[in-house]
C-alpha cells in the first residue's frame, strides 16, 4: 500500500504539471483577472462571474508549477524509511516518517493525497 500511494501521488503531480505546462504555451506570463475577464497569453476571455475569473487567474500555470514542486518536496521529506528500528536518523541527521515509530503513511502524506481521493486510480485502503 505505501508504495502504491507514493506512486499514485507522483503520477497525479506529473499529470498536474503536464497540464500546467500545456496551459502556459510559450511562457506568456502571469494570468490575471479584471472583473469578469481573465487575461492570459495576450488573450482575454470574458463573461465569467468575477469570483470565477479570480479563481481561474489564481491557477496561473507558473504558480501551479511552484505549488507542485512544493508538494514534491513535502513528499520527499516523508518517505518511508528503509531504516526501521535504526537508532539513528537514516540520512544527513534528518528524521523521516517512520524514524519516530509513527505509522506510515503519515498524516502529511495522506493530506497530500486527499484532494484526489475520487480519482479512479486512487489506491483504496489508505
Amino acid at each position: 500500500m505505501s508504495e502504491a500511494l507514493v506512486t499514485y501521488l507522483k503520477a497525479r503531480l506529473d499529470d498536474e504539471a503536464d497540464l500546467a505546462r500545456r496551459c502556459d504555451g510559450d511562457g506568456c506570463g502571469r494570468w490575471s483577472a479584471h472583473g469578469n475577464t481573465v487575461e492570459f497569453c495576450e488573450v482575454e476571455i470574458s463573461g465569467f462571474h468575477p469570483a470565477i475569473a479570480q479563481h481561474l487567474a489564481l491557477h496561473d500555470p507558473t504558480r501551479v508549477l511552484r505549488e507542485i514542486e512544493a508538494k514534491r518536496r513535502v513528499l520527499a521529506r516523508h518517505v518511508l524509511s528503509p531504516a526501521v528500528g535504526d537508532p539513528q536518523p537514516p540520512w544527513d541527521d534528518r528524521d523521516d516518517c517512520q524514524f519516530d515509530g509513527a505509522p506510515w503513511p503519515c498524516d502529511d502524506v495522506l493530506d497530500l493525497a486527499s484532494p484526489c481521493v475520487d480519482h479512479p486510480d486512487f489506491p483504496r485502503g489508505t
